[in-house]
């Protein structure tokens, strides 16, 4: 094993990285990388990965390691056409890379979409985007990505986050603070706000079509463990119940920001972030949009499917947030016949 180049303010525990440039899986016929016969060859393609990976991957199921992530390098992505100007755009390319991905994913748990997030795709395109450059979204450039958990306002949030790269850009580092890295830099009295459910976050603009953003119910920022507590945090959306709590997340924010370590993605690089102990963000840098930009492909991987049973069609999660506008529930209710 290496280690990954820290580009973090204060020293952070890099992810641990393993080669797999000699894994060759045999690409199945079957074309959509969402249908379950895919995942099956995929399944049988994660157990061939080599034994020392599938040890570090089982090593993340048991616990995140104190990185939070973990790198694998070397992975087959195929042949790769113009990188595509939507995310959700159709690309005619062999599904060599989402094999490797969605065989690492099968290893950890059971691969699911959200249905806000690019029709729920399985393996989503992370591409930028004009209309998006300055938002904090995935699809953004010329802003850094602040840190947050994946989904931190869902009851059914992943268990691992797993970002693949086609295409690299040297300006775009991904970037990561883990728990168990940050949790000394806080004072005990902050830690014990954090225990507690005194903090609420927003929903991703993604998630609401049109419907008025809420924000969800109390919950605490650490949770487990005292000594290896799992963290659930967002920068940009998630805000304090009382004066404490917003001072507690203040202090949190900046030693993540002090306290992170950076990883520059490159082609065959897949980034495994155990979204329980790490937050992630990215660095901003500058799209050329000609075809030669940043392409990553993203999937989420949960450890069961049974607690969204209520809440999935298929592997596809579709969880309704926020409230319809005062106006839309109006005359709904006149339609039919009902007063709120």
């Amino acid at each position: 094993m290496t280690m990954a180049t820290s580009t973090a303010t204060c020293v952070h525990a890099a992810p641990a990285e393993l080669r797999v440039d000699e894994w060759i899986p045999a690409v199945p016929d079957e074309v959509d990388p969402g249908s379950e016969r895919f995942l099956a060859a995929a399944a049988a393609a994660g157990a061939t990965l080599p034994g020392g990976v599938r040890d570090a991957l089982h090593g993340l199921v048991e616990g995140a390691p104190q990185a939070g992530a973990l790198l694998l390098r070397g992975l087959q992505i195929g042949a790769l056409p113009p990188t595509p100007a939507l995310p959700g755009r159709t690309v005619d390319k062999d599904r060599t890379s989402e094999l490797a991905l969605l065989a690492v994913a099968r290893r950890l748990g059971e691969p699911v979409g959200f249905e806000p997030e690019h029709g729920g795709d399985l393996v989503q395109n992370i591409v930028p985007t004009r209309a998006a450059a300055a938002r904090q979204t995935s699809t953004s450039s010329r802003v850094e990505l602040m840190f947050h958990t994946e989904a931190a306002f869902h009851p059914h949030r992943p268990r691992f986050l797993l970002l693949l790269c086609l295409r690299g850009d040297p300006a775009a580092s991904t970037t990561l603070a883990s728990i168990h890295e940050v949790l000394p830099q806080l004072p005990a009295d902050v830690v014990e706000v954090l225990f507690e459910p005194r903090f609420r976050t927003a929903v991703d603009e993604s998630y609401l079509h049109g419907r008025r953003n809420v924000l969800g119910a109390p919950m605490a920022v650490l949770s487990g463990g005292r000594a290896r507590p799992s963290m659930v945090f967002d920068a940009d959306l998630m805000v304090g119940v009382d004066a404490a709590a917003d001072a507690a997340l203040v202090v949190l924010a900046e030693a993540v920001a002090t306290h992170h370590t950076g990883v520059v993605l490159e082609p065959g690089d897949l980034l495994v972030v155990d979204n329980e102990a790490a937050v992630h963000g990215r660095s901003s840098f500058t799209p050329r949009f000609d075809g030669t930009d940043r392409w990553l492909q993203r999937t989420f991987v949960v450890a069961d499917l049974a607690p969204s049973d209520h809440d999935r069609h298929g592997r596809v999660i579709t969880t309704r947030f926020g409230e319809e506008p005062p106006s839309t529930r109006s005359s709904r209710c006149a339609r039919n016949g009902t007063h709120r």
